[in-house]
């Protein structure tokens, strides 16, 4: 949460955020999702880097799928958790 809070001190943009709950309890992980959801209402754009496809696709709008260093699927969050691979490869249904 400090690291998140320092990056808004100078008003940004976008705020880009690598694994942002990584390390933390479960609990202290939710509310620094409903965190950065405020911060993204409050009109900052968001670059969110996570592993977690389910969670991250339910915070964002847009998601690319990275496989080897190369966007291999994009599109809308809804999008995105229907697609047949994603399911596949990610979801485990």
């Amino acid at each position: 949460m400090l690291a998140i809070t320092r990056g808004l001190m100078f008003r940004p943009r976008l705020l880009m955020l690598d694994e942002p709950s990584l390390g933390l309890a479960p609990m202290t992980a939710e509310t620094t999702f409903q965190k950065i959801d405020e911060i993204h209402r409050e009109g900052i754009s968001i670059l969110l880097v996570k592993q977690n496809v389910v969670r991250a696709l339910t915070l964002v709008q847009r998601g690319y799928i990275l496989g080897n260093g190369q966007i291999v699927l994009k599109g809308t969050a809804a999008e995105l958790l229907e697609n047949e691979q994603v399911k596949d490869a990610y979801l485990g249904l």
